[in-house]
């Protein structure tokens, strides 16, 4: 048997397997016909209607209106669902995050701090990652989280701390803002990172100033220098891909989110999310967003499409660019300096992952090329740059219907809120920072007055400029009710109001995580809404999220994708 015969018969039994296993993992069937009745329908549409009930075929929306008007439609063979006075609400849209991110504790150690985890020393974090190393004993020991502003030491782990863990095997540790990893000696060897390593564009290699010449590396890698990591950490193999992949989908599906983001995805986790959505693995829409800087010149050279990436439920709507890095990481670029100085140094406001004239470069290209960006932009700094951007490449190529999207947006002020609205530009905010940082930009990042205007989307509903509210996961955990109640409190984790005057209401909240989210994927003919002729993505809540007391004590009691039951509490 030559070779060419051998591959051909190797090719069709893993396709054989792939279809055997595509229909064992079939997702639920929709029941032809069902109508939900006697609840509170939050349609979600222009008029922000609410309803009784709703009548769905076939997987999509029918009709909406009244329990007695919908159930006069119904035959013997229609499943009616009694609401029981429960509130029904479009599936949640996870506007930006890094699905399946939140499902790599299959092959990482969770190390965040309170309130998401339990690590609040460096003895804690070292001996997690070493009984984590017992338990899975071959390849990189990796962890996820950590977080330097709440461990007691107040300080990053270095490459002396994670040589505790092992002095043999790579070692190697993601803050929580995920624009930061630490590592240890064995993985800067492998890395190729020693004293006469350069400083890679648009990040940095933090020295050991003690050191002799002060130019050892201690461990910890600036965005840039850090993203050098994840071709070692990301490197799975097909069970852990599968394994994260289906508990994400899980944990997402328990929340209510119907749609999820994989935002700025490495090119290896990119192509396996279409491979797997083609096998069942999860019942979810996916908008996936590849990094510009690995897929960007193939993308405007055009050797490579983004309907690549493309399978199943995966869609592509934009390519993200990361402009800057995280304020709690102080690599987020300013243009007024940090409250506390960092290092020392009054006068450090960050600085830009991607140079300014590269940045006009890129956005032009995908605006020549018809391809929609999304720019993650945290500092204000950063922020210009990328409406200065957007704005030359709207008038060398104008664009009216690009929806350009401004991720974070985090440290935006009002006259960019004001020049977003002349631009026709969309932002993301990533409103739960004021619940797990609001304290802590308040007191050390940005101080008491720029933090009370982080995230701004009271700015933004007044100016007319439409919006979403992302929770970054698995930055922060998937918890879209949260979400909501962080941008209608504004509260942080200590119980303090950052920034009332930010504050919106349930309504305006509800849609940047259903509709408004949508609308920023390209999704909203489909999806968003209760509506006629729209998918019948849905979510049942225990209560009335413009009601209830307390929005985050509201359960998800199912989710429905395609008019399927694909998670149930009850």
């Amino acid at each position: 048997m030559n070779l060419r015969v051998s591959i051909l018969i190797s090719l069709s039994f893993i396709v054989g397997i792939g279809v055997l296993f595509a229909i064992l993992t079939r997702p639920p069937v929709a029941p032809e016909q069902e109508v939900y009745v006697n609840g509170v329908v939050l349609t979600m549409d222009a008029e922000n209607t609410i309803a009784e009930a709703v009548l769905i075929r076939g997987g999509q929306i029918e009709a909406v209106g009244s329990s007695e008007a919908l159930l006069s439609q119904v035959d013997d063979d229609t499943v009616i669902v009694d609401l029981r006075g429960r509130a029904l609400i479009p599936g949640f849209v996870d506007a930006h995050g890094h699905f399946p991110g939140s499902g790599q504790t299959v092959f990482s150690v969770d190390l965040n701090s309170p309130p998401i985890g339990s690590v609040t020393k460096m003895g804690e974090l070292i001996e997690g990652l070493s009984d984590f190393a017992k338990v899975r004993t071959d390849g990189w020991v990796v962890g996820h989280g950590y977080d330097d502003t709440l461990l007691a030491e107040k300080r990053h782990p270095t490459r002396d701390d994670l040589d505790q863990v092992s002095t043999e095997r790579p070692v190697a540790i993601v803050h929580v803002s995920g624009h930061l990893a630490v590592v240890n000696t064995v993985a800067l060897k492998i890395l190729g990172i020693d004293e006469s390593t350069p400083d890679p564009a648009g990040g940095v290699i933090v020295r050991d100033p003690l050191s002799a010449d002060g130019r050892r590396p201690n461990g910890v890698l600036e965005e840039t220098a850090a993203r050098s990591v994840w071709q070692y950490t990301l490197d799975l193999g097909v069970m852990d891909g599968v394994r994260m992949t289906t508990q994400a989908a899980a944990e997402y599906l328990a929340v209510g989110v119907t749609t999820a983001s994989a935002g700025g995805m490495p090119t290896t986790v990119a192509k396996l999310l279409g491979f797997l959505s083609r096998l069942n693995q999860f019942p979810q829409r996916v908008a996936l967003f590849p990094l510009f800087e690995e897929v960007g010149e193939p993308l405007l050279s055009g050797e490579l499409a983004l309907d690549a990436f493309a399978g199943a439920r995966v869609s592509v709507p934009r390519v993200k660019i990361i402009a800057d890095g995280s304020i709690q990481g102080y690599t987020g670029y300013l243009s007024e300096p940090y409250y506390v100085p960092f290092k020392g140094d009054p006068a450090y406001r960050g600085y830009p992952s991607v140079k300014r004239e590269d940045l006009f470069r890129q956005v032009a290209g995908l605006y020549e090329n018809r391809i929609q960006v999304a720019i993650h932009c945290n500092g204000d700094a950063s922020i210009d740059d990328g409406l200065d951007a957007i704005e030359a490449a709207m008038k060398q190529h104008p664009w009216p219907e690009a929806r350009p999207l401004i991720i974070h947006a985090q440290m935006t002020r009002l006259d960019q809120i004001q020049r977003m609205a002349a631009l026709g530009v969309t932002p993301s905010f990533f409103s739960a920072h004021t619940y797990y940082w609001g304290d802590r930009h308040a007191a050390i990042f940005m101080g008491p007055e720029r933090a009370a205007n982080m995230s701004p989307a009271r700015w933004a509903l007044d100016a007319g400029v439409r919006f979403s509210s992302h929770l970054d996961t698995p930055v922060t955990p998937m918890l879209p009710l949260q979400a909501i109640w962080s941008q209608v409190n504004r509260e942080s984790t200590s119980g303090v109001v950052i920034g009332p005057n930010q504050r919106i209401d349930r309504l305006s909240a509800l849609r940047a995580v259903t509709i408004d989210a949508a609308w920023q994927v390209f999704m909203d003919d489909q999806i968003g809404s209760i509506e006629p002729g729209k998918r019948a993505d849905l979510v049942v809540l225990s209560d009335n999220p413009l009601s209830a007391e307390n929005i985050r004590s509201i359960k998800v009691d199912r989710t429905v994708i395609d008019g399927a039951t694909v998670y149930s509490r009850l």
